[in-house]
């Protein structure tokens, strides 16, 4: 594949392995610059998905697999034959780089299991092998999702998101995003109101570039705009992803999700999940389990490089929320789907 190819920016190409190199598209500076951060050790890894320079609970997840490739490849550098004593720390970093997206602990727990099976050589070829077998099963569970969760939308219909479920989000396609992109090109989608998402702005950054890239329509409102547009009757669904679901269907999601769900439950609106299984968490009993991450106060307190709140102020800035099983009408999965989810019916998908 030649390079330029390979580093082409777009919205199905944001997580890229390129001769030896992890290349992410750096989403802090969508849609302004499109441009791509080279990195070629584990602890830069961490930082970018710190940092959110990838995120997204499938895309974080395919990151750290290869950056899990990366710890592997130092390791057996500095140590040869007894690269296993020296690759426990960076995946420590890995593992610390975010807390509440299960993906990323699902993935690096998936390479680990493949070490397991390796003797003294060279793990890499190995490990890259898994790594890219994550990334390229995410994309056909992306496929699969979008295709289910279309067949259930009976249309046309305008549909709201919240946050980016999309091809950034993921390994490709996207989640909710991919039941939009289906049922778009089935004629059951006319326009998607895209929340802008405060504070990192996901949706007017993300979502709306990557639905323009689709030649899908898009409007982005402000996050407190959806109940007003509920009440017009010209929503259908609203449509979101997952970073973490737990075993009785409780789904913890973009700060707002659970407003979004509420607001959809008075309205007499259909409330979809699309996410593949590896966000699913069946050792968490229900969300009151799930870790929420707090972010600095300075993403709330100020937008665009200037301050909006006044100096001395405090600021909570929870990531995300946790939207009630009760509140949720479907969660598609590759592997099916989950209507009026509960933990029987979580069981009964995870086998």
């Amino acid at each position: 594949m030649e390079t330029s190819k390979a580093l082409e920016p777009s919205p199905d190409n944001a997580v890229v392995w390129h001769e030896d190199r992890l290349y992410l598209l750096d989403q802090r500076y969508l849609p302004e610059r499109a441009s791509f951060l080279s990195l070629d050790t584990a602890a830069a890894t961490a930082q970018a998905i710190t940092d959110m320079v990838v995120r997204g609970a499938p895309a974080i997840g395919i990151t750290a697999a290869y950056g899990v490739v990366l710890a592997a490849r130092d390791a057996y550098r500095s140590r040869g034959a007894d690269w296993r004593a020296a690759i426990e720390l960076p995946l420590d970093l890995l593992a610390a780089s975010r807390p509440t997206a299960v993906n990323l602990f699902w993935a690096i727990e998936r390479m680990k299991h493949s070490m397991k099976g390796l003797g003294e050589q060279d793990p890499v070829p190995a490990l890259l092998k898994e790594a890219l077998a994550i990334h390229a099963e995410d994309r056909a569970a992306n496929r699969t999702i979008g295709e289910l969760g279309a067949a259930l939308i009976e249309g046309p219909t305008d549909v709201i998101t919240h946050c980016n479920a999309g091809a950034l989000a993921t390994g490709g396609y996207g989640t909710a995003l991919g039941v939009i992109r289906s049922a778009h090109s089935a004629g059951c989608i006319g326009r998607v109101y895209a929340d802008e998402t405060r504070p990192w702005m996901q949706g007017s950054r993300l979502t709306a570039w990557e639905l323009l890239h689709s030649g899908i329509p898009v409007t982005v409102q402000t996050d407190s705009a959806a109940a007003g547009l509920m009440a017009t009757g010209r929503i259908g669904w609203v449509i979101v992803g997952s970073d973490r679901i737990a075993a009785n269907g409780d789904v913890a999601n973009k700060i707002g999700t659970y407003a979004l769900a509420v607001l959809a439950r008075y309205h007499g609106i259909g409330f979809m999940v699309a996410a593949p299984t590896s966000t699913i968490d069946m050792c968490l009993e229900s969300g009151a389990d799930i870790p929420i991450e707090e972010r600095d106060a300075g993403e709330v307190l100020a937008c665009g490089g200037s301050r909006i709140g006044p100096e001395g102020v405090a600021a909570r800035n929870p990531v995300f929320d946790v939207t009630p099983a009760s509140l949720v009408s479907l969660i598609v999965t590759e592997r099916g789907v989950v209507e009026t989810p509960t933990a029987v019916k979580m069981r009964a998908l995870m086998g």
